[in-house]
């Protein structure tokens, strides 16, 4: 016991020490303190004492992650696994089988099998399910089995695989894969260039100054950057995206915290590439974080025309901090602001509301500001376009079946009972949209809508109080009316859905490269775009 103390006070010193030589000492030391000091004896008691035995590498990750949940989805604790992800992320190659693959609690399937790459090349298909790596069952590997699946270049492994109810093994060579920040970049037109920007890594604006330049070459006048589902990365590199366009020393995105040494200013440190330039940058509900950055601050400076749907809304900055054992915590230490002042983070975490769910800003409570020639643009959540496209603004039953991955099992499904050998002779026509809606009803999809929920609360709440008799039938008149709204909801969102279903499709017969040659012929986004820049009067007008 006297050992326990020794250690208890020479953690606490060590802790004090820590917070008096930081800038983060408040007057809420000694709270801390004595917080810490009631966890550590109750965490020793509750490890002696307990009735059965205890892991306590397991109730201190319950512990650390319940106590994160009550802050922001963005700060994350990381064990060391975690850690040697993100930084593969981040630095833009890794070691692996080629393929992008979804974890979900026992289950490991493939999204999409890189072109060319060692998951292709051994025959590996999107939706095939991994069961098992080498002699190790997915249901019995507790940590993410996804870190399973790399390992030295060319070392092997052997997958055992379900497709479409059959067993499969196969082996597959690891190789060492570089993760393009750009993807794609080509011409659509004789006057306009199309570059896809899907990561912001170490090579985002490198690989965006070489795809613009090449364009460029082609005979370029325009350009149409693509921004879509781009989830966002590294902050200093969404400053030198935005540089391409800017001159030097042009703020772009200041940041601003509680601890003083966060509050920075970012302003563009190098020459542009290109003053001139017409610029579309499309984006939908999926383009986040740096994504925002870019297209918020082009749109701010008027140098650009924003196409698409409003943005995620992540306007949270987190920096890694380092801890003990190779493990890592990712705080959100400050919250960025566009050239125009405004901060676009769409989720209040901190003023929830009754339930505990994160608030949004109400759109009339939404602040004006001002862009360099005096348009105005709004924060509240997201970066707002400058030109809106219905088809591209997921509703509430596209993100409720798209989470639900019906979209990719049904492309999944109707890639093995049906061939196309041309995308741009490829239709998604009626008689498809028919069997998707089977096959909805088939895997028993049922759309729960807010207003669902509410009601339900509401005659929970008239039966405690005993009222349930009085209104129970304009109750049940309403719950009536909803069904029925469910019911059509599908075919009112037909057009939507299509495009999602008819992408997702296109994907899985042509990879990636394929979709992205469709778009340039068929996206709504991408025609609108090239319809503003085909004319500078009609560009001009958008940022008067």
């Amino acid at each position: 016991m006297k050992r326990f103390l020794n250690k208890k006070i020479i953690l606490l010193l060590a802790i004090f020490l820590v917070f008096f030589s930081t800038s983060a000492f408040n007057s809420n030391f000694f709270e801390i303190a004595k917080q810490i000091e009631i966890f550590t004896t109750m965490f020793k008691e509750l490890n002696m004492n307990y009735v059965d035995d205890t892991n306590p590498g397991d109730l201190m990750d319950v512990a650390i992650k319940s106590m994160l949940g009550e802050l922001d989805p963005y700060t994350r604790f990381y064990n060391e696994q975690d850690v040697q992800s993100s930084r593969i992320n981040n630095a833009g190659d890794y070691t692996g089988i080629g393929a992008n693959v979804r974890t979900m609690k026992d289950k490991l399937v493939i999204v999409e099998p890189y072109k060319d790459y060692a998951a292709d090349k051994a025959g590996l298909k999107a939706g095939d399910e991994i069961i098992k790596i080498d002699n190790i069952n997915i249901t019995d590997f507790e940590d993410d089995a996804g870190n399973l699946l790399q390992g030295a270049p060319g070392s092997k492994i052997t997958l055992t695989y379900k497709r479409q109810g059959k067993i499969n093994t196969t082996n597959v060579i690891r190789e060492s894969l570089e993760i393009n920040a750009v993807p794609h970049y080509s011409m659509i037109n004789e006057d306009t260039g199309y570059i896809v920007l899907r990561k912001f890594n170490k090579k985002a604006s490198s690989q965006t100054i070489k795809a613009l330049s090449s364009l460029k070459n082609l005979g370029a006048k325009n350009i149409i950057l693509d921004l879509r589902g781009n989830p966002g990365g590294l902050l200093n590199e969404a400053v030198n995206i935005v540089n391409i366009f800017v001159p030097k020393g042009q703020l772009v995105v200041t940041t601003k915290s509680k601890v003083k040494k966060y509050n920075k200013t970012y302003y563009t440190q190098r020459e542009p590439i290109d003053l001139d330039i017409p610029v579309v940058v499309l984006i939908n509900g999926r383009s986040a974080s740096a994504s925002e950055i870019v297209s918020g601050a082009l749109q701010d400076l008027d140098r650009c025309v924003v196409i698409g749907s409003r943005s995620f809304g992540k306007g949270l900055v987190q920096r890694p901090k380092p801890l003990t054992y190779g493990t890592q915590m990712k705080i959100t230490i400050s919250r960025y602001y566009t050239p125009s002042g405004r901060c676009i983070q769409a989720l209040d975490y901190w003023n929830r509301d009754e339930k505990g769910n994160a608030t949004r800003t109400r759109k009339e409570n939404y602040k004006a500001f001002k862009t360099k020639k005096g348009r105005s643009v709004f924060d509240g959540g997201g970066v707002q376009p400058d030109i809106e496209i219905a088809e591209s603004k997921q509703t509430p039953i596209s993100k409720a079946i798209t989470d639900e991955n019906l979209i990719f099992d049904f492309a999944t499904d109707y890639y093995y009972k049906n061939q196309i050998t041309d995308f741009n002779e490829y239709e998604f026509v009626e008689n498809d949209f028919q069997k998707f809606k089977t096959f909805l009803n088939l895997n028993n999809f049922n759309f729960e809508t807010k207003t669902q929920k509410a009601f339900e609360n509401a005659i929970q709440i008239a039966e405690e109080e005993k009222l349930d008799t009085s209104i129970s039938l304009e109750y049940n008149k309403l719950v009536s009316a909803l069904e029925r709204y469910k019911t059509s909801a599908v075919n009112r969102n037909k057009e939507k859905l299509s495009a999602l279903i008819r992408d997702e499709i296109i994907k899985r017969y042509f990879y990636s490269e394929g979709l992205y040659e469709y778009y340039k012929a068929n996206n709504p986004e991408i025609k609108k775009a090239i319809y503003i820049l085909s004319d500078p009067s009609k560009y001009n007008k958008v940022l008067k």
